[in-house]
């Protein structure tokens, strides 16, 4: 496979767009999984997707245009599966598994589009709100993320010379390889790559995967991306995320629905899927800070809205969901972009 000179892609911009999102496949493999549940038990189940950017400091309005912004999201929104891509998916075999996804979800793939966005600038920053069946706004977590991620790297290296990029970026992939040759050095190591929603760029994610495939070999297990992993001949890595829970503690009615939402949301998941795909972490490992989260989101339950502490007996991210009392759809916050002084250059 060739290796693209990212130094002169980055400098090199005369193109109309150069494009953060080229494939649908160009996520995360859980989104995949979890998108056929949501599809088979929540069809018609209604969302706002929100991303919001937590780091206030980071003003990113001030640094990203809009008019760029919205060309990255309508393309976005342009691209569909292709039948290269559908073949893949149906016929791969996932966690040992063939036909991980049914033939009427491929069918159903091949006509999905993106849903239309809403986006807006408050105080400095961009929020973007996605409406619309949860099959679609789902979607929309990681091109949305990784296309604020990658303009603002995109303008953080504006007005660089040729040369000083070309050094930046060999400076970057020595410092990767460093790494690899620290980790061959780890016995029973097993390692996988969950990069996409916060990278420097696709270019740059793609280059670090194909460094650590040749660089570890068998150590290194596969990757989260989708795409990187069809194109690389890789194992497509992941299971669910804390999506599932917090929707379901939005949609509770009462509080026994909302005690009663995760272990729901488990029985769902075991229907969809079995084997491998069943992961749970050990509790006494988790127990005591499921806990104190748990005692967190409960102090923090003011005025309109109710907090609900999650037992983490899975594997999620997150121990709280959020509603309000004004609307029953469930909304989901998405956090983006790194408060860190070095965002935008390639680590």
């Amino acid at each position: 496979m060739a290796v693209t000179d990212i130094a002169s892609r980055t400098y090199n911009h005369g193109w109309r767009l150069d494009p953060i999102v080229r494939s649908l496949l160009d996520t995360d493999f859980y989104k995949l999984l979890m998108l056929q549940m949501i599809r088979e038990f929540y069809p018609g189940q209604h969302t706002t997707f929100s991303v919001i950017n937590r780091s206030r400091h980071v003003r990113l309005a001030e640094v990203i245009d809009e008019g760029e912004l919205r060309a990255q999201l309508d393309h976005a929104r342009s691209i569909r599966f292709s039948k290269k891509e559908l073949i893949w998916l149906a016929g791969n075999t996932f966690y040992g598994k063939t036909q991980m996804f049914s033939p009427d979800f491929i069918n159903w793939l091949a006509t999905f589009r993106l849903p239309e966005y809403e986006l807006h600038k408050v105080d400095g920053q961009y929020e973007l709100h996605f409406h619309g069946p949860w099959t679609h706004t789902t979607m929309w977590e990681i091109p949305a993320l990784a296309i604020l991620n990658e303009l603002r790297s995109r303008q953080v290296m504006k007005g660089q010379g040729r040369f000083a990029l070309d050094v930046l970026y060999a400076r970057a992939k020595a410092k990767l390889w460093a790494k690899v040759e620290r980790l061959r050095k780890l016995e029973g190591l097993r390692l996988s790559d969950f990069g996409s929603r916060r990278r420097h760029g696709f270019l740059w994610q793609r280059w670090c995967v194909e460094a650590v495939k040749e660089g570890l070999g068998p150590s290194f297990t596969g990757t989260s991306n989708v795409l990187l992993a069809m194109d690389n001949d890789l194992e497509a890595i992941g299971t669910n995320a804390h999506e599932l829970p917090m929707v379901a503690a939005a949609l509770a009615k009462d509080d026994t629905e909302l005690r009663w939402g995760p272990y729901r949301i488990l029985d769902q998941w075991r229907h969809t899927y079995g084997g491998n795909l069943l992961i749970a972490l050990p509790e006494p490992a988790l127990g005591r800070t499921a806990r104190r989260r748990s005692r967190q989101a409960k102090k923090s339950s003011s005025g309109g809205s109710r907090w609900a502490g999650i037992p983490r007996r899975s594997f999620w991210c997150s121990p709280m969901a959020w509603t309000s009392d004004q609307s029953r759809r469930p909304t989901a916050i998405l956090p983006v972009a790194s408060g860190s002084a070095s965002a935008g250059a390639p680590t």
